[in-house]
């Protein structure tokens, strides 16, 4: 059967960057699973780290910057054809979070983070455990969780290992706190949630985590290419002893690269990885309380996708073509998500094929939530990200109900006011990022052919008649008799479809 336009764009909020006519097309044209099978054989676009070379940001007066890293990131966040690639790469730097205020020690951070940034696209349709191997010799994980550099133990001084990574490697970015069932419950005893790990393990593992610095070898150029190369081992800074956690042992005398296959081999063989990661990623595409069922078959193809554990492209597909994903609107009142900032602002880009005539991309920081989205790409305020998968807005419906809605950390009164006053001057253009309207200036002189169109484009039509009729009514108080006045209604017809709660929560 055919995708109706509606749901090919309802499709496209969950799987991709942002809906266009052109996207909505395909996915009519190729149905779900076509569309999802011509975006996992589609090649990569350009590296961050190449841009960033070309438009000479490897000047010297770069170093101490951050300068280039906006616009390496946005650009490829908005414009890059493998927009799949680029919504679990986005989702990957939610759970495996580096921030690029934290990368210290280097300099060129820019660099730093456009590599770390490279390395989760590289491995968004490949392998979890893969993955978890090259973040763990990373040097932008390195710098941000300050492993980088770290020592055995210094009998004398009683100095011990950094434990950091080891705790956020199992806390974050594999199996969590808690015991997890095949669908995500936790497992209780007596009642009580059962603990994943302990002190112990967290001190067992970091010695793993010692004798890892940046590779050094043949530097040439002013960018240190060492960024963007995995960590190498100095044996004399290495724990060649014994490490114990998760009830289990990493042989002593390894060396160094062993030591850290053999530990991240236990952690991958716990079973809360599958069901930790999968829920995540479900809540970062599609709803942010998933049923357990659904979970639980996400989970499954990630334990074993043609006997292969970790295949993120096989388990994108199917949480993506789920029939809970794929189920009608009205699935229940605890379905959907609130839209992240920054995937309003680039699914607004996307829709209109927004533009940089310079390949400048000067849309920089947009962390400031009084006066901008209150989100930027790689640019969370801790290792916790900008919000938590957990979290339950205090004292509300959301918390009786007894469901979580992660997003809702981001938002208050200060980052609502600042979003719409951001928006409003935003559709207009933001520096030279100019936004292309060809498709609605036929229709701005109707109201209701405006809304209509914006609301399928961006919302999925999943605005209501009153809603859609309230903003109509405030478009046709406007003139229509110029070019620059039939501008200015589709300017207020997308901010105002914009800051509609029926477009804010993803269905």
């Amino acid at each position: 059967m055919i995708p109706t336009p509606t749901a090919a764009a309802r499709f496209l909020a969950q799987a991709s960057m942002g809906a266009s006519r052109a996207e909505i097309a395909r996915v009519r044209s190729l149905g779900y699973a076509g569309w999802i099978d011509a975006q996992l054989a589609a090649p990569r676009s350009g590296t961050r780290w190449d841009w960033l070379m070309a438009k000479g940001y490897d000047d010297i007066a770069n170093r101490n910057s951050e300068n280039g890293f906006d616009a390496c990131a946005w650009r490829k966040l908005i414009t890059a054809p493998d927009t799949l690639r680029q919504r679990v790469t986005l989702a990957l730097s939610e759970i495996c979070v580096v921030a690029i205020d934290g990368l210290v020690g280097a300099g060129w951070r820019a660099f730093s983070a456009a590599a770390y940034l490279d390395l989760l696209e590289d491995y968004a349709f490949g392998n979890y455990r893969a993955l978890l191997g090259a973040i763990s010799t990373s040097p932008a994980m390195g710098q941000y969780l300050t492993f980088r550099g770290n020592t055995k133990q210094n009998p004398t001084t009683g100095a011990l290992p950094d434990e950091n990574y080891a705790r956020e490697l199992m806390q974050l970015f594999s199996i969590g706190l808690v015991q997890l069932n095949a669908d995500g419950t936790p497992q209780l005893s007596n009642g009580v949630p059962r603990e994943t790990y302990g002190l112990a393990d967290i001190t067992g593992l970091a010695r793993v985590f010692t004798g890892w610095d940046f590779d050094l070898a043949g530097q040439t150029n002013a960018v240190p290419d060492f960024l963007r190369r995995p960590m190498t081992q100095v044996a004399k800074r290495h724990e060649t002893g014994a490490s114990s956690f998760l009830g289990d042992t990493v042989a002593a005398g390894l060396s160094g690269a062993d030591a850290l296959k053999a530990a991240l081999d236990i952690i991958y063989a716990q079973a809360n990885v599958a069901p930790f990661i999968s829920r995540q990623l479900i809540q970062k595409l599609v709803t942010s309380n998933p049923s357990p069922a659904y979970v639980a078959r996400a989970a499954a193809v990630f334990d074993n996708d043609d006997g292969v554990k970790g295949n993120l492209a096989a388990v994108v597909k199917a949480l993506l073509l789920d029939p809970e994903a794929r189920a009608a609107t009205d699935a229940g009142p605890g379905y959907g998500k609130l839209r992240e900032p920054m995937l309003r602002f680039i699914g607004w880009a996307r829709a209109y094929n927004a533009s940089s005539a310079s390949d400048a991309w000067a849309i920089g920081n947009t962390s400031d939530a009084s006066s901008r989205l209150g989100q930027s790409p790689l640019r969370s305020p801790s290792v916790f990200n900008f919000y938590r998968p957990g979290y339950v807005p205090p004292n509300s419906a959301v918390s009786r109900a007894g469901l979580v809605a992660p997003e809702f950390q981001l938002t208050n009164e200060t980052s609502v006011v600042g979003y719409v006053n951001y928006m409003q001057r935003a559709v207009k253009g933001v520096a030279d990022v100019l936004p292309d309207y060809s498709t609605l200036l036929p229709l701005a002189a109707n109201g209701q052919q405006l809304v209509d169109e914006i609301n399928l484009v961006l919302a999925a039509g999943q605005l209501g008649s009153a809603s859609a009729g309230l903003i109509r009514g405030a478009i046709d108080t406007m003139s229509a008799r110029t070019d620059a006045a039939l501008r200015n209604r589709i300017y207020a017809a997308l901010t105002l479809v914009m800051a509609a709660p029926e477009y804010l929560v993803q269905q």
